[in-house]
């Protein structure tokens, strides 16, 4: 069987981890690179692809790249306000995507892209950290099914050294973040939260601290959403301790803990008893989410995420920064 044809869209540190993972798999043949100079994309063959034969082509234009080359898929992992451009030009291609989080940085782009995503019947992810996690799955199977009751509750917490770790860095600039810690590692548990959950926004209130930064570093955000779930999220961009993660989702008859970030770890409690050993299975687990996209090209797999995850995530953060605007409650438009 002939491998998938990817090209990779952005050549920088979250890209060289795809890139190293999509190397090996047995199903992709890796066969350019673009960034916006071609010493950036020749640099990253050199340094990430230099094992892979042929080599790959280096590009400094995407129409060019998708003209010349004609890619069956491409991963994008760019600064956050070029991916919904890059992704609608990548499916008009006919080409596969994957999606770095953030989908994209406003809700009417999420609407437009979900669009061109049904108009072309190309398979679309976005990179979430724990959706294909088998810790993720099993939690979302049990709010599913409700074996421990109704979902009533979320409280989640990140922390990072945000602030400091990113001075000076295209993170840090809003025109090509379209935020903050919020849109960046701080996505991470807002994904979490929002895959798990199901449901549409239907309310936010938030506090916002920018600790003199361009974009927000701190969050205090508490969410509503359409089925009745409530949750309380703390986003910390500027805690110097190792970083880390915590979520609880509350049933009426019991509560789970999770790694919000990875998924890499879990407590479930049934009533007032902890499970020891909760019946969650390899097969629950996707592996790593971009090879979960090469599965689902090839049929093999359903994808864990979808455009419809980008819209629920873009309306929450266009909500979560009018609220903290306002400082009244936002509603999704």
């Amino acid at each position: 069987m002939s491998k998938i044809r990817l090209a990779m869209i952005g050549c920088g540190g979250n890209s060289s981890g795809h890139a190293n993972n999509l190397k090996r798999n047995p199903d992709v043949q890796i066969i350019a690179a673009c960034d916006v100079s071609k010493d950036i994309s020749n640099g990253y063959i050199d340094r990430i692809l230099a094992d892979v034969e042929p080599r790959p082509a280096a590009y400094d234009n995407i129409p060019k790249m998708l003209a010349d080359i004609k890619p069956e898929a491409v991963l994008i992992s760019t600064p956050h306000t070029l991916h919904f451009e890059q992704g609608m030009m990548a499916l008009d291609a006919g080409c596969h995507v994957f999606m770095e989080k953030p989908m994209v940085t406003s809700s009417e782009h999420a609407y437009k892209l979900a669009e061109k995503v049904k108009e072309t019947g190309k398979v679309f992810v976005i990179g979430y950290n724990t959706s294909c996690s088998a810790n993720f799955y099993y939690l979302r199977e049990q709010i599913r099914n409700k074996s421990l009751g109704k979902l009533e509750l979320v409280i989640g917490y990140i922390t990072q050294d945000w602030l400091r770790a990113t001075k000076g860095a295209w993170r840090q600039v809003p025109e090509l973040s379209g935020g903050g810690q919020a849109y960046d590692s701080g996505a991470h548990l807002l994904n979490s939260l929002c895959w798990s959950v199901e449901s549409p926004v239907a309310e936010v209130f938030s506090f916002i601290d920018n600790c003199g930064a361009k974009v927000d570093i701190n969050s205090s955000i508490n969410v509503k959403f359409t089925n009745g779930v409530m949750a309380s999220i703390v986003i910390s961009g500027n805690c110097p301790s190792p970083g880390g993660s915590h979520m609880a989702f509350i049933f009426d008859g019991g509560r789970i803990e999770i790694d919000g970030w990875g998924g890499g770890w879990i407590k479930v409690y049934e009533g007032n008893k902890f499970v020891e050993k909760p019946p969650i299975i390899p097969e629950m687990s996707a592996g790593p989410a971009d090879y979960n996209f090469i599965d689902a090209i090839l049929g093999r797999a359903e994808p864990r995420t979808s455009a419809t995850n980008g819209i629920i995530h873009s309306e929450l953060m266009d909500a979560i920064y009018e609220s903290a605007r306002t400082g009244l409650p936002a509603r999704p438009k």
